[in-house]
């Protein structure tokens, strides 16, 4: 096995394609004869249409069918769980909730499409006044969630109470937030006869497929999706949303090829968002610092129909040695849109979690890296088992070295610099990864020597079409030029949507192991063949490196790939099927400076310093960008983001990014990443785990305690605005 090509912080191979424009995303896809849809939505969340007007649009030049519950065909509701609509819209008159479909427009040209939607006429019944807020209905508890029961229990909480020397309760509020990535939703869908091929902005081509087999009602078989590049998704193209399948039902009936592009508007109602949390806490602990008990509540939105929940509880339930704890995850049903993943779910209960635990140190007088050491665990305290490894004290250790944390003065406002306060605050970072079903994978090596792996997974710019050829090239001992890896494109062996932090360990267990099996078949032949130099050499003794096999007593003695499979006259084909990934859980601890001026209440975050244990790390540029996309979304999720919605209407008021605010460049600071870089023995991906949503968690909690730190105000509902401080 090659030693020298995972781990290089080797450049995306595909990077030529993005910076010259020919790498084609979904809206670029053309296709002749293509025609384009734009969508007509609610203005009111509860109700039912009386009456729907289509005769002004349907004169207006260019329109081909303006499509309302009235005559778009009847679509099969989906049982396939990604399609988490519990309804698919332009089939009846109710009304869920503002923003909702009703009618869809296709014209030749976008314009024509846009306009025309702008006279379709629309009357409603009002059946209600709308709930859009947690206070405004009641809480219950979902018996089950995505993720297992919505309660978890252990041990006697009132007891661990009583045991305690200090105990602090606290209540954290985070609103409702959007995704908002660069490329927006889009949908072209072509058919050919009973066949249709989507070309889809999907983090999920399997989710995709299925959900259109089981609306329109065609074989699996006769759909085929492709996504080769993806502009963002950060959850919301998890799903597979209505406007997909209506799509595919337009252009059933046009016998046209039609296209879909989401506006920035309708992202805002058309593919979920992170619902808003309120979170109840408290911690009892001994004055040395281990902790006795914590109680936790979370109650977040969902919708009127549905009630699966997506801010998960895992810090709570897994992450430090609490022998007695209660987790709750409770739900109010708003007439909003649905909610879904949004990345990092487990950034909502992360964050009460580490800022309480910073009130728990203040309260305890003891440092923050202190408290969280003695409560550290090597076990998932959810099951009891030991995870495969765990070198978050080391974490903890490097980065405050690095930060300078033994020079920090923990007393509140006791830090400044010109006129501005300083705050300095840290927290632990920590999300499971893997744990779902794996990918199959298959391989191609040419007369030519060159390699073809194909796994029918997504980029979605985290790096995969790179990493994978990284993993393909060190197991093959074949350089990287040499290897093509190709995604994108469901007719390839099916893959688990890329979510949860799975693809990395789950798609790169399979590339190891169809290389592996390669690897093996291939040295089997160079030690048969006639005429081969390894012929009769011990196939335990072979090894390959720079694409070439070599005798290990002797590495004169070698051949290459392409003179194996040259001799074998044909291409060499070997394929795997999917088997699952084991949960794994990377970590790390993120320290953040704050700088605040005590005039105006502007937070600006300064200085971020991060150590990371997410196993192997398979590139080093491609998981320090992981870093710095989760700090940025941090600084984002703490300081800035939130939907805002008119409590009398339940619309959504600012979506877009004019009011919908995001951090850009003058808001991001120096950020230094360090990684441990040590083989996880349980993964079966070289040691590597999922860790892309890892870096958002810690770093809004601990931007929170650097505010604290710095102003000596606690405060617990996001976003940290300036009007709050003051």
């Amino acid at each position: 096995m090659s030693t020298d090509v995972v781990g290089r912080p080797l450049s995306r191979v595909e990077s030529r394609l993005k910076v010259t424009g020919t790498a084609e995303y979904t809206a670029d896809v053309q296709i002749p004869r293509l025609v384009h849809a734009y969508m007509v939505m609610s203005s009111v969340a509860v109700g039912r249409i009386t009456s729907i007007d289509t005769r002004s649009a349907e004169a207006e030049q260019g329109v081909l069918a303006v499509f309302t519950h009235e005559n778009m065909p009847r679509l099969k509701q989906p049982a396939y769980r990604p399609f988490f609509k519990p309804y698919i819209p332009i089939q009846t008159p109710d009304i869920h909730h503002a923003g909702q479909p009703v009618a869809l427009v296709v014209a030749r040209t976008l314009e024509q499409a846009q306009r025309a939607a702008e006279l379709v006429e629309v009357a409603y019944e009002s059946t209600g006044a709308p709930h859009s807020d947690l206070t405004d209905g009641e809480t219950f508890l979902p018996p089950e969630g995505p993720d297992g029961p919505n309660t978890s229990r252990r041990g006697d909480v009132k007891r661990g109470m009583a045991q305690a020397d200090v105990r602090i309760s606290a209540e954290y509020t985070i609103p409702m937030h959007h995704h908002n990535p660069i490329e927006p939703h889009a949908t072209t869908a072509v058919w050919e006869g009973s066949k249709v091929t989507v070309y889809e902005t999907t983090q999920g081509l399997s989710n995709t497929q299925h959900v259109v087999s089981e609306a329109l009602e065609v074989p699996l078989a006769d759909v085929r999706v492709v996504s080769r590049y993806l502009g963002g998704g950060f959850g919301s193209k998890g799903p597979v949303w209505p406007h997909t399948v209506l799509t595919c039902a337009a252009a059933r009936v046009l016998g046209r090829p039609v296209k879909l592009v989401l506006s920035r508007a309708h992202m805002y109602t058309s593919n979920g968002h992170r619902a808003q949390t309120h979170q109840r806490i408290e911690f009892g602990a001994r004055r040395d610092g281990r902790i006795t008990a914590l109680d936790h509540v979370i109650t977040q939105q969902v919708t009127r129909d549905d009630v699966v929940l997506f801010n998960s509880s895992e810090p709570i339930r897994m992450l430090y040695d609490i022998p007695n704890l209660s987790n709750e995850q409770r739900a109010v049903r708003l007439d909003l849109p649905t909610q879904s993943f949004m990345r990092s779910p487990e950034a909502c209960t992360s964050h009460a979690q580490e800022a309480a635990l910073d009130e728990l140190a203040y309260a305890l007088d003891m440092d923050p890296v202190t408290l969280r050491k003695r409560n550290w665990s090597a076990r998932n305290m959810e099951d009891g088992k030991e995870w495969g490894s765990n070198h978050l004290l080391e974490c903890y250790d490097r980065a405050a070295k690095v930060f300078g944390w033994s020079r920090r003065d923990p007393r509140p406002r006791s830090m400044r610099e010109g006129g501005e306060l300083v705050g300095w605050g840290m927290a632990t970072a920590a999300h499971t990864t893997g744990g779902r079903p794996g990918s199959g994978a298959r391989m191609t090596l040419g007369t030519d020597g060159k390699v073809l792996i194909q796994v029918g997974t997504q980029d979605i710019g985290t790096g995969t079409y790179t990493i994978m050829t990284q993993i393909a090239g060190e197991v093959l001992g074949v350089p990287v030029a040499d290897i093509t890896f190709e995604l994108g494109d469901s007719a390839f062996p099916s893959s688990y949507t890329s979510g949860a932090s799975t693809t990395a360990p789950g798609v790169g267990s399979a590339v190891k192991r169809l290389c592996t099996v390669a690897r093996s078949a291939v040295v089997g032949l160079a030690v048969t063949q006639p005429g081969s130099r390894l012929r009769g050499v011990p196939a335990e003794r072979v090894r390959a490196s720079d694409g070439h096999l070599f005798d290990a007593a002797d590495p004169r003695v070698r051949v290459s790939y392409r003179s194996v499979a040259g001799h074998a006259g044909r291409p060499l084909a070997f394929q795997v099927v999917p088997t699952d990934t084991p949960l794994g859980y990377s970590v790390g601890a993120v320290f953040v400076e704050v700088r605040v001026d005590p005039l105006l209440g502007r937070i600006r975050v300064t200085r971020v310093n991060g150590c990371y244990d997410l196993g192997t790390v398979l590139n080093r540029k491609t998981a320090r960008s992981q870093v710095l996309g989760g700090v940025i979304w941090g600084i984002g999720f703490t300081l800035f983001e939130h939907t805002l919605v008119d409590p009398a209407s339940a619309r959504i008021v600012n979506p877009d990014l004019s009011g919908y605010l995001v951090p850009v460049n003058a808001d991001v600071p120096d950020v230094q990443v360090q990684f441990i870089d040590e083989p996880d023995p349980a993964s079966n991906a070289l040691g590597a785990r999922g860790f892309g949503e890892t870096p958002m968690t810690g770093v809004t909690a601990a931007i929170a305690n650097a505010v604290f730190h710095a102003t000596g105000k606690r405060m617990r509902d996001l976003p940290l605005t300036l009007d709050k401080l003051l």
